[in-house]
């Protein structure tokens, strides 16, 4: 199958309906866009978020809109990454209400701030960003996995990444120790932009490692692992003052939510996906066009990096008293 120029909603997808799907920080920008197109292919979705207000209020409105032609439906789960513990709550409420999983897409994200560390001595960006999601995913793996044996399976894990981890030094990457999780950056004049892009390329040897652990299993798990960049999305003009204005002038350079979704949307249920699993296993997909497989930074495609991320993350979370 040769990949198209343009992503089409209504005839590249696969047929949603029965299918059960998280999206984390689904209630607002991306996330909640790609809520929408899920649940109008005719999936139940869960929207994971820390808010339940903002969350509720945003499944109504919605509802409100109508989920059209699919008819599916959306669902709140309460998730909070800032502390695993809460993620590993979180996952186990899920498996207590669904006894399937088709897809999880790990889309939260904190993008910007100060350095900060949380009660376990760990940069709250990271928490967020990448340990919590593991953990979130992690605790998910019996019921993605038993979803994944049934006959005709299409089970798919999606982790954002970005761009963004280019910039991060290939040579300065390791991981023996949490300080290596803990960078700073502070020599850098872009030190909040740096954290969020090692976090991201934390994300995608993450994601390298997962595939691994998949496919070397006895038997092979039959999941497909992918990380992406979902390209820049306006998610600020409407704070700024007039956005009449500047709305139209920020789009002649980034997407609007909307079509930011798209390479999330491709990821989680593109046809081409389900008929060529072994080509998307483990692969980092940037978004010109839309699901194209691109080529991550030389630090991001180090198996041995990811090998070591995989088992510092799991020396450190015993050590916080987080069981896997």
């Amino acid at each position: 199958m040769i990949m198209k120029e343009q992503f089409d909603l209504r005839n590249d997808l696969v047929d949603l309906r029965d299918k059960v799907i998280i999206v984390t920080g689904g209630n607002r920008g991306t996330g909640l866009a790609t809520v929408k197109h899920l649940a109008q292919a005719g999936a139940t979705v869960y929207m994971a978020a820390r808010s339940e207000s903002k969350a509720l209020a945003a499944i109504d409105k919605l509802n409100e809109e109508g989920l059209q032609p699919g008819n599916g439906q959306v669902k709140y789960l309460k998730l909070d990454l800032s502390d695993p513990r809460e993620a590993k709550t979180a996952a186990n409420v899920f498996m207590e209400k669904e006894k399937r999983l088709d897809v999880l897409i790990n889309n939260a994200a904190v993008l910007s701030g100060p350095f900060e560390k949380n009660a376990d001595g760990l940069s709250i960006m990271v928490v967020v960003n990448y340990i919590s999601p593991f953990v979130f995913t992690q605790t998910l793996l019996p019921v993605l996995t038993s979803t994944a044996n049934e006959v005709g399976s299409d089970v798919r894990i999606v982790n954002l990444a970005s761009i963004a981890h280019k910039f991060v030094p290939s040579a300065s990457v390791k991981f023996t120790q949490i300080k290596d999780l803990n960078v700073e950056y502070r020599w850098h004049p872009l030190s909040g932009f740096m954290r969020y892009a090692h976090s991201k390329l934390l994300d995608i040897l993450w994601t390298r490692a997962l595939q691994k652990q998949f496919n070397s299993a006895s038997p092979p798990i039959p999941i497909v692992a992918m990380a992406i960049h979902p390209g820049g999305v306006d998610t600020f003009s409407q704070n700024w003052p007039l956005p009449w204005f500047w709305k139209p002038i920020v789009a002649l350079a980034i997407n609007d939510p909307e079509h930011g979704s798209y390479t999330s949307v491709f990821a989680a249920a593109a046809k081409i996906v389900r008929d060529e699993k072994e080509k998307y296993k483990g692969v980092y997909l940037d978004n010109k066009p839309v699901g194209r497989i691109d080529v991550p930074s030389k630090a991001a495609r180090d198996d041995q990096l990811a090998d070591d991320l995989w088992s510092l993350t799991e020396r450190l979370l015993r050590e916080v008293g987080v069981k896997q």
